[in-house]
């Protein structure tokens, strides 16, 4: 695979990775904005504005994009996350200037059509009623609001029916116009595709676009912890908990997610085998770790009966005391082949490729070849990934959320308070 990468004028990065065996082409232009950049008035317009851009432009109605996509076999979509906002389309190697003609139109002239708008706030409505009938949703929304307290970052993505009652279609310009520049923008493409074509597809397609570069976010700052507990009736408890982790640049963040890894990252983990294979506690539990561009959050999830609630959080409290100090190296090594497993399948898929490039440039400024990367999984250690370890449980006081019904909700949240009382025994080591 062979990567080449072009900086125009106006800021925007365009990078590639040929796949000369593929008759596909992936691409999307990714921009670094979200949720956290946010003000208190606009929670929840990143997202509404990835929605309407597939909802018109002054050259194509909302049926008009979908046709001519989907006419020539292609798909298209768009995602918004907490710091990047994504719209990506897939299409055969001869309709890459289409798709980038799409992309292009739909960010650089957007209608914001007045009935489209109020539709498709209509449509977002529709999305919040099923997150909120959706107890893993609902229990994460609570436990981001613990863990980022009066923070962009700590909020929803969907925003509230009351922001989005207030949106129209000037704020939605203004928005689009403050964030979405240059030099905070990667058009990324991956699969059948020529790096020059697609530069100059590019240079002509995005050739408005404003070469200032865009605001940044205020510094995000983990909460003081605690726990909160959430009644509804629900035949499961849904128990998370989550510490403050690192950054995307932080230099133990692989060791970190080798013991992310090892704790719950799979059906050999010690909290899968301890409390589902052995107690037979749960159908689900599993950890993982988040990272953003100065902060950094773990985050554990598993449900289960209400009245076993508070022995399951009392094990899992134990497992992730005891780990810290008696990890072997067989299940260090376990963790660094799923890790390297994972990046090496992802690089067979176009989409995953682009997808990964785009998200180097946003953060690290380049991308990371592979065996600059499997160097980095190679380098984490026992000893590493003990001490990532050891500072993770240091680092903050423990957020824990339980959702459901029963007296044993109490309970569970309470054990959690073990975790913290357990950096003492950790730091005296």
């Amino acid at each position: 695979m062979s990567v080449d990468m072009t900086k125009l004028s106006s800021g925007l990065t365009v990078i590639t990775d040929a796949m000369p065996h593929l008759e596909t082409a992936a691409l999307g232009v990714w921009t670094g904005v979200g949720g956290r950049d946010e003000k208190p008035n606009e929670h929840g317009i990143s997202h509404l504005l990835e929605h309407m851009a597939f909802k018109g432009t002054t050259k194509r109605s909302a049926r008009e994009i979908a046709e001519e996509i989907e006419a020539v076999g292609g798909d298209l979509n768009a995602a918004t996350g907490v710091e990047t906002t994504a719209y990506y389309a897939r299409v055969m190697k001869a309709d890459v200037p289409l798709a980038l003609d799409v992309l292009s139109d739909i960010l650089s002239n957007p209608s914001f059509d007045a009935k489209e708008l109020e539709c498709e706030k209509g449509v977002i409505e529709q999305e919040m009623g099923a997150a909120q009938d959706t107890p893993d949703d609902v229990v994460f929304e609570h436990l981001n609001e613990l863990c980022y307290p009066d923070q962009p970052i700590g909020r929803s993505l969907l925003g509230t029916p009351e922001t989005l009652k207030r949106f129209n279609s000037d704020m939605l310009h203004g928005y689009l116009k403050t964030h979405y520049r240059g030099p905070d923008m990667v058009v990324a493409a991956a699969g059948a595709i020529e790096h020059k074509a697609v530069v100059a597809e590019v240079e002509r397609c995005f050739a408005s676009l404003d070469a200032a570069p865009a605001p940044q976010p205020p510094a995000a700052k983990f909460g003081s912890g605690g726990s909160k507990v959430v009644h509804r009736d629900l035949e499961q408890a849904h128990l998370t908990l989550a510490l403050e982790g690192v950054s995307q640049t932080d230099a133990s963040l692989f060791s970190l997610q080798v013991f992310t890894n090892v704790l719950g990252g799979g059906m050999s983990s010690r909290l899968f085998q301890e409390v589902r294979e052995k107690r037979g506690l749960c159908y689900s539990i599993y950890t993982f770790h988040a990272p953003y561009a100065d902060t950094g959050f773990f985050g554990l999830y598993t449900g289960t009966d209400p009245s076993d609630a508070p022995e399951m959080m009392e094990v899992v409290v134990d497992v992730i005391s005891e780990a810290v100090e008696t990890l072997k190296e067989a299940e260090i090594a376990r963790a660094k082949a799923q890790m390297k497993a994972g990046l090496l399948m992802a690089l067979e898929s176009c989409s995953a490729r682009a997808e990964q490039l785009a998200r180097h440039m946003l953060v690290y400024g380049r991308p990371q070849g592979v065996p600059e990367l499997m160097a980095r999984i190679d380098a984490v250690s026992v000893d590493s990934t003990r001490d990532a370890a050891r500072v993770l449980l240091a680092r903050s006081r423990p957020a824990v959320v339980a959702l459901g019904s029963g007296r044993g909700l109490d309970s569970a949240v309470a054990f959690a308070e073990g975790l913290a009382q357990s950096k003492a025994r950790i730091l005296l080591h």
